[in-house]
C-alpha cells in the first residue's frame, strides 16, 4: 500500500492512519507509514492536529467495559474467540495509540523517539493481523463480537500530557499485558489449543520491548527536567490512571522492559 501523495509529513502520516476505519485499511497504512519513515521519505515536521478519536467501522459494536458479556471457561471454543477477539480489539486499538503518541508528542522528542515507535506501530498491526487470521481459522472475524472502548478513554485522558500518556499507556496498560498473558498462554494450551498458545508468546515477547520504549523514554525525559522517574511515574498514575495497580505482577518481565518494582510497588493495591 503506498501513502497519498499529500502525506510528507510525519504528522500528516499519523493523522493518515488515525482517520482510516477499515481495520485492514488501517493495518496496511501503518506498514506504510513505518516504511516510508524508514526509507526517509516522510519529513520530521508535526504539520497535521491529530484528530480527538480514530475512525473506526461499524462493527465491533463498542460497549463500556461493565456492559462486556462474560467470556465464560477458556476451555470451550466459544470462550478462546472471545477472547482472541478481546484481544484483536486490544491490538486495534494500539495501532492508533502509537500514531497518536508519535503525531500528538513527537516535537517534544528527538527523531529516535519517532523511529521506536514507528516499529512498536507496525508490531501493533502485525499483532492484530496475526490475531484476526487466527479468529478467521476459527470460524469467526474480528467485529464478530462486541468491544469495549477503554482503551481510548485513556488516550483522552492523557491527550495533553506526553509523559502521563507514556506512564499510563505503555507503563500501566501494555505492563499490565506482561502481568497477564503468560496465565492466559497456559489456558490456551491447557485447551489444547497450541496454535493460539504460541502466537500469544510471540506478541508478549514483543510488548516487552513497547514496554520498555515507554520506560526508557519517561525516564529520558523526567531526567532532562531533573525530577524523580519513579515518583513522577507515580504522581502521574494517581492523577490519571483511573483502574487500580494490582498484582500478580510480572516482575522478570517488567525488570527486562526496565520498569523496576520501584515504580510500581508504592502503587500496589
Amino acid at each position: 500500500m503506498s501513502l497519498p501523495p499529500s502525506v510528507t509529513s510525519v504528522g500528516a502520516a499519523c493523522a493518515h492512519v488515525m482517520l482510516t476505519a477499515d481495520p485492514q485499511a488501517k493495518l496496511m497504512a501503518a506498514r506504510a507509514v513505518a516504511r516510508a519513515w524508514r526509507l526517509g521519505r516522510l519529513a520530521h515536521r508535526f504539520d497535521a492536529t491529530m484528530p480527538d478519536r480514530p475512525a473506526r467501522p461499524d462493527t465491533p459494536i463498542l460497549l463500556s467495559p461493565a456492559h462486556m458479556p462474560r467470556r465464560g471457561k477458556i476451555g470451550s471454543e466459544r470462550a478462546r474467540i472471545a477472547m482472541l477477539h478481546a484481544l484483536a480489539h486490544i491490538e486495534f486499538v494500539a495501532i492508533d495509540l502509537a500514531f497518536d503518541l508519535i503525531g500528538r508528542f513527537g516535537d517534544q522528542f528527538p527523531p529516535d523517539f519517532t523511529s521506536e515507535w514507528m516499529k512498536v506501530g507496525a508490531d501493533e498491526a502485525m499483532h492484530f493481523a496475526l490475531l484476526d487470521r487466527r479468529l478467521r481459522q476459527l470460524g469467526s472475524h474480528y467485529g464478530a463480537l462486541p468491544a469495549h472502548d477503554g482503551l481510548w478513554q485513556a488516550a483522552e485522558e492523557t491527550a495533553g500530557d506526553a509523559l502521563a500518556r507514556l506512564a499510563i499507556v505503555p507503563m500501566v496498560l501494555e505492563a499490565r499485558a506482561l502481568d497477564i498473558t503468560p496465565a492466559t498462554v497456559d489456558r490456551f494450551e491447557g485447551a489444547g489449543d497450541m496454535a493460539s498458545g504460541k502466537m500469544l508468546r510471540r506478541i508478549v515477547d514483543d510488548e516487552i520491548r513497547h514496554v520498555a520504549a515507554g520506560t526508557n523514554w519517561f525516564v529520558w525525559a523526567t531526567k532532562r527536567m531533573g525530577i524523580e522517574s519513579p515518583k513522577y511515574y507515580q504522581m502521574l498514575v494517581k492523577r490519571h490512571f483511573r483502574g487500580s495497580v494490582k498484582p500478580p505482577f510480572n516482575d522478570s518481565a517488567r525488570r527486562q522492559a526496565g520498569l523496576t518494582e520501584e515504580f510500581y510497588a508504592a502503587l500496589a493495591t
